[in-house]
């Protein structure tokens, strides 16, 4: 019948990686309808649309997630259902269990996504192949640095930049010997120097795709205020705020999980590290501030 349609179990089209289903129901007059589904214990944003009049709107057919909302924690489960107009800042959730859900924007997202995250599952699984570890690591930095973001009330897109980077911080590994990644006793100097290449290495993979832009915060992540760091040297102001973001959450959560060389420390001693190195090696606005998530997190309590 003419102005009626029907899909019969399928999608327009529909895009898959490791951690994400995403299929795209339906679209026209500016409106989209997705259907996604998100694997058990990712993190996924909602943030702020530059357009004043978008909306967004979201229903969870099944699962569980838990998403922080003024400082306190709140579960939402299937057939709960929530909406975006004029949000004042990003929302973090979590998925507690493998969860899927419809959504309704009028600000059409389905081809920047599946763009993301076809570019994502290339790199990601180039990596995973090398080295599960590095996978694993990048996806706690990024939910770490996200909300270290947050809390520093980053923009929009600057957010955006930051969770795409820290998922590709450690891609540079991928050139680097699985017997120097997974060495239980120190370093040598030949060896170090390899290691100190992966900022750089990774900065040049992401220069040959769509994402160039974050090129320069993943060579920046091991880069300390007082010029410490690799592979420049670079000091203070001279460093990207977002790769000061991913260093400190990248040392933290290094400290805090176990190594071929050591077992983790506790997250109370890698903070105090963190705190003792505060205008040393790490910009001390951001450690502040990722002390708060630890605390709102519960992997810190106070005394």
């Amino acid at each position: 019948m003419k102005g009626f349609d029907i899909l019969r179990n399928g999608h327009l089209e529909k895009v898959k990686n490791g951690e994400t289903t995403l299929s795209l129901l339906g679209r026209g007059n500016g409106i989209e309808v997705i259907k996604q589904t998100v694997l058990k214990d990712n993190l996924f944003i909602l943030f702020p649309s530059e357009d004043p009049d978008a909306q967004e709107f979201f229903y969870i057919i099944d699962g569980e997630i838990e998403a922080e909302i003024d400082g306190a924690t709140l579960k939402l489960k299937s057939n709960d259902f929530f909406s975006s107009h004029s949000l004042e800042r990003a929302i973090h959730f979590k998925t507690l269990t493998n969860v899927t859900f419809l959504s309704a924007s009028t600000v059409p997202v389905f081809h920047y996504l599946s763009n993301m995250l076809s570019e994502l599952r290339k790199i990601g699984e180039a990596v995973e192949k090398k080295d599960q570890y590095t996978f694993n690591h990048s996806s706690r930095v990024a939910n770490y640095a996200v909300k270290i973001a947050s809390k520093l009330k980053l923009r929009k897109d600057e957010m955006e930049n930051l969770l795409l980077a820290s998922i590709l911080h450690d891609i540079g590994k991928i050139n680097i010997p699985e017997s120097v990644l997974n060495k239980p006793t120190k370093l040598t100097k030949e060896e170090f120097d390899l290691v100190k290449k992966h900022p750089g290495d990774g900065a040049a993979m992401i220069r040959e795709t769509a994402y160039a832009d974050l090129a320069d915060i993943v060579e920046q992540h091991h880069e300390r205020i007082n010029g410490s760091g690799y592979p420049f040297g670079l000091k203070g102001e001279e460093i990207l705020l977002e790769a000061k973001i991913i260093g400190v959450a990248d040392t933290f959560d290094a400290m805090t999980e176990d190594r071929a060389y050591r077992k983790a420390f506790s997250p109370e001693y890698a903070m105090e590290e963190l705190k003792r190195l505060s205008g040393i090696q790490y910009d001390p606005e951001v450690v502040a501030a990722f002390e708060k998530v630890l605390y709102q997190e519960g992997k810190l309590t106070k005394e």
